[in-house]
Parts: structure tokens; C-alpha cells; sequence
């Protein structure tokens, strides 16, 4: 009888260090929406690796960073939290990117943790960079403080993402399955289709604007009388009217394009058709309200 290990793992580092596409691949499928916007993630969403030997349970978080609003503050949160509740705890830093102020303010903080968690320093985008670059990266990560394992990885071509997840299993404690096989993520299903509209959203809009929208679904429904049709009606919130028409677009063609593209994402994960009824409006100063931030969930 081989030994089973079960635990948590979560993935650090500064905002569009690819932990989110990170987590996608070692689950095998998308449980966290990605995006090139910084703060794309603003839940710590769970993913569920299924293996023989373990039952590893990633936590994707928001990217650690100086906070300039409430809910930058409250995203923060969310990281310390996970932190001190896993197993072993992931630093990415990209592989195209020099290793900047931001990473390590990070570091300096995993360090108050890095006697009793495990961290493991990643590498990430080795696709995008040459063999040379990525052990220059890793030299570096090595000087910003004494990591358990250090690993190069690309998400993107799957290049070493299982000898990872062996790395991360290893750190694991031995203990039964958490989660009943087949299941990938705990999120509830309204939680993931609030977050692939605002994926869409997120899509081609100018840089001020990603942190300003936030998505609510109000109601998902099956049709009545119809069993291969489910209603979705949700709410894609900004914090001012200049926004709402970027959102909007020339007489609506821009949200259209939105629905279009999260109805695609949400009938994938739901397997079945769907009517995405999606309205704009506009939430002032959402960010910095504690009423408002606790109306859309945070």
C-alpha cells in the first residue's frame, strides 16, 4: 500500500506572474480566468489536482501588492490568509521580466513564514525567453532568499509543470483524498460564470479600467420548459458613467462582443446552451465603499 498524501498549495508573486495560467494547467482544465491585466484574480479560487499517490489542492490568489484602494487592501487580505493555512506556498516570478522592487517586498514577507512553509521558488514564460535567460533568472531568484526547491516552468508548453507538481505533492502531508474524485474546483458555479464574463470584459479595454469592473451574477436559471437552456442574468458593474460607455462600446457593439465571448466560456462550463442577459451599470467609487464592496463579494 503506496502512502497518499493530501494538502494545499497556493502560488504567489507580483500581479501577471502567470500563477493563474499556472494552476489552469497542472488542474488540466481552467478553474481561474487569466488575463494580461494586472489583479485579474480577486478570490483565492481553489483548483483540485487528482493523482494516484495524492489529492493536491491549489489556491490561486490575487497578486500581492502595495494597495491604493479598500479593496486592494481587502485582496491582500485574501493572500496573508491563504498563506498561513497551506501547505507549501509557491513564488513565481516570470523568466522575461528582471526581478524588480515588487518581488522582493514578497520575499521579505514569505521569509516570516519560510521556517515552518516550505517555499518553493518558480520560475515562470520560460517559453518566452532562451535557455540562457531562464538560469540567469533563476541565479537571481536565488539571491532573494533560501528557498526548499527551485524550479524553471512554462504553462504555456507544459514544460516541467508535473516534475512541479511532484515537488509540490512532496511537501504534502500524508492524508485521505479532501475533495470526491472528478471534482476540480470548489467554487460555486455562479462565482466561475461571474468571473468569465468579467474575463471577457477584461478583454482589449484600456488599463484604468480593469480594477473599476466588477461582475454580479443575479440569477441563472434553466429555461422553463426547456432542459437544454439555462438563463443568466448578470450585472457588470464600473465606477463611473466615462467607463460605462467604454464598456458599451459604438451603440452596444462592445458588450455585445463581451457576451458573446463569456456565452461561448460559460456554455463550456456548464455544457449547455446558455442566454447570457448582461447589463452595465455603474457603482461609484465601488473600490473604497466597504457597503458596496460587501454587496459584490468582497
Amino acid at each position: 500500500m503506496t502512502e497518499h498524501r493530501s494538502g494545499f498549495a497556493c502560488f504567489v508573486g507580483r500581479p501577471n506572474a502567470g500563477k493563474s495560467t499556472l494552476t489552469n494547467a497542472l488542474v488540466g482544465t481552467k478553474v481561474a480566468i487569466t488575463s494580461s491585466k494586472p489583479q485579474t484574480t480577486r478570490h483565492a479560487i481553489r483548483g483540485i489536482v487528482h493523482r494516484d499517490d495524492a489529492q493536491l489542492v491549489l489556491i490561486d490568489t490575487p497578486g500581492l501588492h502595495r494597495p491604493r484602494t479598500l479593496l486592494g487592501e481587502r485582496l491582500n487580505d485574501i493572500v496573508h490568509t491563504t498563506w498561513s493555512e497551506v501547505d507549501v506556498v509557491g513564488f513565481c516570478v516570470p523568466a522575461n521580466e528582471k526581478i524588480g522592487p515588487g518581488d522582493k517586498f514578497i520575499a521579505a514577507e514569505l521569509q516570516k513564514i519560510a521556517r515552518r512553509t516550505p517555499v518553493i521558488g518558480i520560475v515562470t514564460k520560460t517559453d518566452l525567453v532562451q535557455p540562457q535567460q531562464v538560469a540567469e533568472q533563476l541565479l537571481a531568484l536565488q539571491q532573494v532568499m533560501e528557498f526548499a526547491e527551485l524550479i524553471p516552468v512554462s504553462a504555456v508548453d507544459g514544460f516541467q509543470v508535473g516534475a512541479l507538481a511532484d515537488l509540490l505533492v512532496g511537501k504534502l502531508p500524508e492524508g485521505p483524498q479532501l475533495y470526491p474524485g472528478g471534482e476540480l474546483t470548489d467554487e460555486p458555479e455562479q462565482t466561475l460564470v461571474a468571473e468569465l464574463i468579467r474575463e471577457s470584459a477584461l478583454e482589449g479595454v484600456r488599463d484604468e479600467l480593469p480594477h473599476s469592473i466588477a461582475v454580479t451574477v443575479e440569477e441563472m436559471l434553466p429555461r422553463e420548459g426547456r432542459d437544454d437552456l439555462i438563463d443568466v442574468h448578470a450585472f457588470l458593474y464600473v465606477e463611473r458613467p466615462s467607463q460605462k460607455g467604454i464598456i458599451l462600446g459604438h451603440k452596444g457593439e462592445r458588450l455585445r462582443e463581451v457576451g458573446a465571448t463569456a456565452r461561448k466560456n460559460i456554455e463550456a462550463l456548464l455544457g449547455s446552451k446558455v442566454y447570457l442577459d448582461l447589463h452595465v451599470k455603474v457603482a461609484k467609487e465601488w473600490q473604497r465603499d466597504p457597503r458596496q464592496l460587501r454587496r459584490l463579494g468582497f
